[in-house]
């Protein structure tokens, strides 16, 4: 049966019964408002360990000044029924105050160089130091053996993976791959904004990503097939933040050393901003 704990130390005598117990933990990271693409993030960190903690905290610090940090859904309840059927262990529900004693101003942050500055980086400055100061403090808090990311969030996940072997974490960051709609729309939470027609409408992402790679694949320069995109998508009413084919570090599509590689696209659609990405090899 699932446990829900908003005290870090009695998770923490929780946490320590398991690893006495020789139980492998695992960590799934969330802002709530829970969809099936997370419940899928739990199911896939218990084929990995033995006990799951969820924990759902609406992170202010990699919200920017005009984002939705207010309006963000807080939907504890569904969210601890969802988890508890999804096979979670324990979901941690910490306060602003503990994450963060001295205050969101005075904490201390963390930033990880080159990655964070571009594509969504560069739209939202500021957004990846908030998700590795959180995400930093969730390792050292919980001390898990293992944490699971979802791969939509392609940038955050290279982010996490390189702060964790950067800063030796002991933690095992295990991708999860992206859980779409019948229609090819990736699930998120923030689907819930959209309209009817914008929901429809929004399908023009994932087909956009599924033509830049296969003109990626068939040998186009990558400006051309990013022009295409972002031309194809603000045709459609999108505001393209950006459609970018890179290498799966992340590097400039022409500077990869090798044939793995990924595009990326982020756009708003009406009021609400959209990212998704696919991975893919070239011949």
């Amino acid at each position: 049966m699932m446990q829900t704990y908003r005290d870090l130390a009695t998770l923490r005598i929780c946490i320590d019964n398991w690893k006495q117990e020789g139980r492998r933990i695992g960590l799934v990271p969330t802002m709530g408002n829970l969809h099936a693409g997370h419940y899928a993030l739990v199911e896939l960190a218990l084929q990995h360990c033995d006990a799951v903690v969820v924990s759902i905290f609406v992170n202010p610090t990699q919200f920017g000044p005009n984002e939705d940090y207010a309006r963000y859904p807080r939907t504890e309840q569904r969210d601890a029924e969802g988890l508890a059927e999804a096979g979670a262990a324990a979901l941690f529900l910490p306060s602003v105050d503990a994450m963060y004693p001295f205050g969101v101003m005075g904490c201390v942050q963390m930033h990880v160089p080159g990655i964070t500055d571009i594509l969504c980086g560069a739209h939202r400055p500021g957004h990846f130091n908030g998700v590795a100061t959180v995400v930093a403090r969730l390792f050292n808090m919980i001390q898990p053996n293992c944490a699971v990311f979802g791969n939509k969030d392609y940038q955050q996940l290279q982010v996490i993976r390189y702060m964790a072997e950067e800063l030796s974490f002991p933690v095992d960051i295990i991708s999860a791959p992206t859980l779409r709609e019948t229609s090819g729309l990736a699930m998120s939470s923030r689907n819930q904004y959209l309209s009817e027609g914008e929901r429809e409408a929004a399908t023009a992402i994932y087909r956009a990503l599924c033509t830049m790679r296969a003109s990626c694949i068939a040998g186009t320069p990558a400006a051309q097939i990013e022009r295409e995109a972002e031309t194809e998508l603000q045709a459609l009413g999108f505001t393209v933040d950006y459609a970018e084919v890179r290498s799966a570090m992340l590097a400039k599509e022409s500077r990869a050393v090798d044939k793995k590689r990924v595009a990326l696209i982020a756009a708003f659609l009406g009021r609400t901003r959209l990212i998704d990405n696919l991975e893919f090899e070239i011949l």
